[in-house]
Parts: C-alpha cells; sequence; structure tokens
C-alpha cells in the first residue's frame, strides 16, 4: 500500500512539473500576438493537467462535492467565457473576484481547522493570504460595476479618504502580526478578513475610468501573491508557482502601464484622477470645432496615400472594431497604406485593442506600438481617431497645469489631417478638454462610431462605382 502511494504520489508530482512548464511557456508565449494561441492552448492544458493531479490526491474521500461544484462551477464560467469582446475587462475582473473569493474561504478554512497548531511562518503567510484575497475580492467587483458602469466611473473622493483607507489596512495588518504572535486568539481572525473587504471598495472608489488598465492589472497582481501564498499553506508547489507568475507578471505589467502614463502607483492609487474639471465648460463655449460629414470624410480619406488609425474606448463602447475592418479593405483595396496606432493604455485593460482588432482580423503587423509610430505622423497624410481620447491629447505634452502632463501620447496633431470620430464634445476619462479638437487640421465627426464608419465605407464603396 506504502509502495502503491509513493507511486500515485510521484505521477501527481511529475503532472504538477508539466503543468508550471506549461504555464511559464504561456506566459511567454502570450507576449507576442503571433505565438499568442499557443499560449492559450498551453495555459489551459496546463490548467487542465494541474486539475487532474489535483483530484488523483489519496486526501480526497469523497467525490461528490467535487462533482456538484465542478457543475456549478462551469454553469456559472461558461456564460462568463461567452461574453461579447468589449465586456472582457469587466469579465477580467470578475474572474479575479472569484479566485480571491476562493483563496479567502480556503484560507479561513485552513485558520479554524489548524488553530492553535500554526507556526509563526505559516501563519504570517496565512494572514497574507487573506487578507490580500479579501481586498481583491471586493476590489474586482467594485471595478466590474465601473468598467460595467453600474457604477459611477468618475473618482468619489472625500475628504481625508487616504487617511482612512491606511488606517484600515493597517487594523487588518495588526490584527494579522497579532494573530502569528498569539495564534489561538481566534476572535481577531473575522476582523482581519472584514475590514480588508472594506478597504477593498474604498481602495477602487477615487480611481477612475482612464486608470482602469492598471488597476486591473494590479489586482491581478494581487489574486497572483494570494493564490502563491495559499499555495504555501496547502503545501501546493504548483499553486506556488502558478500565483508567483501570475502575481509578478500582473505587477510588472501595471508597472508599465504606470511608465505608459508617467504616473507613479501612488498617483494611480490615491490621485483621484478624472474629476472633472471646473473650468472645461466655460473654456469650451470660447473656441469653435470644424465638423464634416461622413462624404466629406471619405473624400478625405479615399485622397490618402498614409491613413493611421488610432482606436480608442469608444470603439470599444460602439463594437465598431469589425466596421473598421471593413474600411481598412476599402482603403486598402484603393492602394491607401492603413495602419494602426495602439497606445498602451487606451481602453479599459492593458492590450484592450489588440484585443478586439484582432478579433476583427486585422493584420498583426499593421498594428504599431505608441513609441514606434509616434515618428510617423508628420508624414501622414490623415490620422483618424475613433473614440480615443486622453491618449492624444496634446495637453501633455504643452500644459503643465494638466493633470496629463508628461503622459507619453500618440502625436496625431502632428498629422497633416486629423478626423475624430466622437458622439459629443464631453471631456475623456480623465476629466479635461483636449486642445485637439480645436486645431485647424482637425475635423470633428460627430456621431455614433459604429455607425459613422459603416457611412463612411458606404462613401467609399459608391464612390469607387
Amino acid at each position: 500500500m506504502n509502495t502503491e502511494f509513493a507511486g500515485s504520489q510521484q505521477i501527481i508530482e511529475i503532472i504538477y512539473l508539466i503543468a508550471s512548464v506549461l504555464f511559464i511557456l504561456s506566459l511567454k508565449w502570450m507576449s507576442a500576438p503571433k505565438t499568442a494561441r499557443h499560449g492559450v492552448w498551453a495555459g489551459e492544458i496546463g490548467m487542465v493537467l494541474a486539475i487532474g493531479g489535483t483530484l488523483l490526491h489519496h486526501g480526497i474521500v469523497d467525490y461528490k462535492w467535487i462533482f456538484i461544484a465542478l457543475v456549478i462551477g462551469s454553469g456559472i464560467g461558461v456564460p462568463l467565457g461567452l461574453v461579447h469582446m468589449t465586456a472582457v475587462p469587466q469579465r477580467t475582473a470578475l474572474s479575479h473576484a472569484f479566485g480571491a473569493f476562493c483563496v479567502t474561504l480556503v484560507g479561513s478554512a485552513e485558520f479554524y481547522l489548524r488553530t492553535p497548531d500554526v507556526p509563526p511562518f505559516m501563519m504570517s503567510v496565512l494572514c497574507m493570504e487573506v487578507i490580500l484575497g479579501s481586498l481583491t475580492f471586493t476590489g474586482s467587483l467594485m471595478a466590474a460595476g465601473k468598467l460595467q458602469e453600474v457604477l459611477p466611473q468618475r473618482p468619489i473622493t472625500y475628504k481625508g479618504q487616504n487617511i482612512v483607507n491606511l488606517g484600515l489596512l493597517a487594523i487588518a495588518i495588526v490584527a494579522g502580526i497579532y494573530l502569528v504572535l498569539h495564534p489561538g486568539t481566534k476572535q481577531l481572525f473575522p476582523v482581519m478578513v472584514i475590514i480588508p473587504l472594506f478597504f477593498g471598495v474604498f481602495m477602487i472608489m477615487p480611481i477612475g475610468g482612464a486608470d482602469m488598465p492598471t488597476v486591473i492589472s494590479l489586482l491581478n497582481s494581487y489574486a497572483g501573491l494570494s493564490a502563491a501564498a495559499m499555495g504555501f499553506v496547502v503545501q501546493s508547489k504548483l499553486l506556488i508557482i502558478a500565483g508567483a507568475l501570475d502575481g509578478s507578471s500582473g505587477f510588472i505589467l501595471s508597472v508599465i502601464m504606470c511608465k505608459a502614463m508617467n504616473r507613479s502607483f501612488s498617483n494611480v492609487m490615491f490621485g483621484a484622477f478624472g474629476q472633472v474639471q471646473a473650468a472645461v465648460a466655460g473654456s469650451k463655449e470660447e473656441k469653435s470645432v470644424r465638423s464634416a460629414t461622413a462624404e466629406e470624410a471619405a473624400g478625405i480619406l479615399a485622397a490618402a496615400n498614409r491613413v493611421v488609425i488610432v482606436p480608442g474606448y469608444g470603439m470599444a463602447v460602439a463594437q465598431a472594431q469589425h466596421k473598421v475592418r471593413e474600411l481598412y479593405d476599402a482603403l486598402t483595396k484603393r492602394g491607401v497604406e492603413v495602419r494602426f496606432a495602439i497606445h498602451p493604455v487606451a481602453g479599459r485593460m492593458p492590450g484592450h485593442m489588440n484585443v478586439l482588432l484582432a478579433e476583427a482580423d486585422i493584420p498583426y503587423d499593421k498594428l504599431v506600438e505608441m513609441d514606434d509610430i509616434n515618428g510617423d505622423f508628420p508624414q501622414t497624410d490623415v490620422a483618424l481617431v475613433i473614440g480615443a481620447n486622453d491618449v492624444t491629447n496634446p495637453a501633455a505634452r504643452t500644459e503643465q497645469s494638466s493633470p496629463i502632463f508628461g503622459m507619453p501620447i500618440l502625436d496625431v496633431d502632428k498629422a497633416r489631417t486629423v478626423m475624430v470620430i466622437k458622439r459629443s464634445m464631453n471631456p475623456g476619462f480623465a476629466g479635461i478638454d483636449n486642445p485637439l479638437y480645436y486645431l485647424d487640421n482637425t475635423l470633428m465627426l460627430f456621431g455614433d462610431a459604429k455607425v459613422f464608419v459603416n457611412s463612411i465605407v458606404h462613401e467609399l464603396a459608391g464612390n469607387s462605382h
């Protein structure tokens, strides 16, 4: 029996090792569009192996509850996986919430099963697991609510907010430290679980929609770190590896996002970025813009040699990516060189625009990152901005008083002609006006992105006959 147990345990360890390698390869392959599909398959196969290896454990005495949980989880997961591509950011936030909730429940169960016979190191890891899991759970739900627009996307602030938030987190940490020193104090554990739940809500409240890409990647990091801590508690090497990969990659991505906005973590988390500036309304009244019809826009595009399309959140909201593909095809058939300028923080999650354009089968080599395309705008005939606001705002270069000053932007204003598809003159998520709209070389195309692009395509088709 012992030999049989040792043999099965060895098989489990081999399965876990293969799964770990697949997780690492998945992360590597998903860093490039050409190998991203391989990365998805590697991650999925790795997860199937991880679950299968876990189900082989001799510690499982009854598979009934596991089967019930599998059915319930599948019933929730399948519909979540069938959402439109435009809803991927909020679906991702919900995934973080579910994962963090699971970590918190497992940590709570382990605490009550093991207390008071918990070594200091194990208790410290358990406390970290529960605190990170709790705040990530409610924080991710808040982020999903903001992305789904069931909660206000503008920052919600009040005086002394940062002090209150940090005070709550400090109480939870102090409770955790006390439990490490006095593991028998069970009555403190609920305090350590509940307070971070409130902290997660208050943490996301002052964060505006413009910072959601960074918040999503940061919550991803928290979820990964809490899972890694859970791996130490339940003595699972696979969980430690997978959680560490998730946590570190999420953190690195958050750093990249902050760099792309020229802002610090503290400014993202506590700066209440995105409050509408009081002076915006008054300044708009003193300026005038030039607008154009779909027919005029089609004529300008048809006469161009080089066109750069700049997608933004407005394209995602209107679900216009497939019409943009039709526009790309129509212009390409006319011999127009068309490329897409991608800003790192455009949209509501890292890579949001890449995902949407990939769904519409835009060739990967036509998607150009900001640093690689900015030098080409002076030689560009038309820069067509579709629902992008803050990432094209010249105030980031010129106005030191602007909240986005210093943020790297797409230099669309340097193109010979700029056309901006936008519903209205309302400010973007940064809450400030965009001087781009008032330049002499800018034409505003007012309307829904999907409808307007479709009109331009029809005009181009009519002109070709």
